[in-house]
């Protein structure tokens, strides 16, 4: 099949294995979203017809070369090599990029994404860069002391929440954010609050972000809102307009 419910169809078990960062789910089901999304691409640019058989064509080669098709399987990568930073499985990013390495080459649809995970990138310049950087740093388990682990939680839920923003994975990586963003803000609660600022101001704030027992994008741009001053950080307030209306729900 070649149209958008084959599409959806072939999406959803990718979506699974996003959100639980299924490394063998994954794997077996990327190729079947590239074949899709290209073949509904070229489509649309009048590039390409239904086969009279209906099925949807296989990628040549060459094809899996193309800039567009790399494009998404830079997005499905980052997706996925996002939730499994948050649940530090460097195992299952390893295993993804062996896989996709003895299939397709080392110069696989996704492969420029990965890379932002895995190189020293001393000086980041893009949100890939920021968010590559800090999911690096979270698959290695190199986890800052205590009087800058809230900053720097704080500082990579902001860029993985404005990454999510822009995937074709947005409520994939969503709901993993939040429950990370609760898991980091409830360990600062328990351990941390010595070393957040004004503390008798920010603390009573950060119990009530925690109160909102919701795990979704309005949790996640509440707790990046409000919390912000008890990290030392100053928003825009064209921004803190941005996160507020995030933070409502309808």
């Amino acid at each position: 099949m070649t149209d958008m419910a084959e599409l959806k169809r072939r999406k959803q078990p990718l979506n699974l294995a996003i959100v639980h960062a299924d490394a063998e789910a994954f794997i077996s089901n990327l190729m079947g979203w590239l074949e899709i999304t290209a073949f509904i691409t070229a489509q649309r640019a009048g590039e390409a017809k239904v086969p009279s058989s209906g099925e949807t064509p296989k990628l040549s080669p060459q094809q899996l070369r193309k800039s567009g098709v790399h494009e998404i399987g830079n997005d499905a990568i980052f997706a996925f090599c996002m939730t499994a930073a948050m649940k530090a499985d460097k195992a299952a990013v390893d295993r993804v990029e062996s896989a996709l390495v003895e299939s397709m080459g080392r110069e696989f649809p996704g492969s420029s994404g990965l890379w932002h995970f895995r190189a020293q990138i001393d000086a980041p310049v893009t949100l890939d860069d920021f968010v590559g950087q800090a999911g690096k740093k979270m698959l290695l388990r190199d986890i800052r002391p205590p009087p800058l682990r809230a900053k720097e939680n704080w500082n990579s839920g902001l860029r993985f929440f404005e990454k999510a923003r822009t995937s074709n994975f947005v409520h994939e990586i969503m709901y993993p954010l939040a429950n990370w963003t609760r898991s980091c803000w409830t360990e600062t609660l328990e351990r941390g609050v010595a070393f957040l600022h004004h503390i008798e101001d920010n603390v009573p704030v950060l119990r009530t972000v925690l109160d909102d027992p919701r795990n979704d994008e309005p949790f996640i741009a509440n707790a990046l809102l409000n919390l912000a001053p008890a990290v030392d950080m100053e928003l825009t307030e064209e921004y803190q307009g941005f996160l507020r209306s995030l933070a409502r729900r309808s």
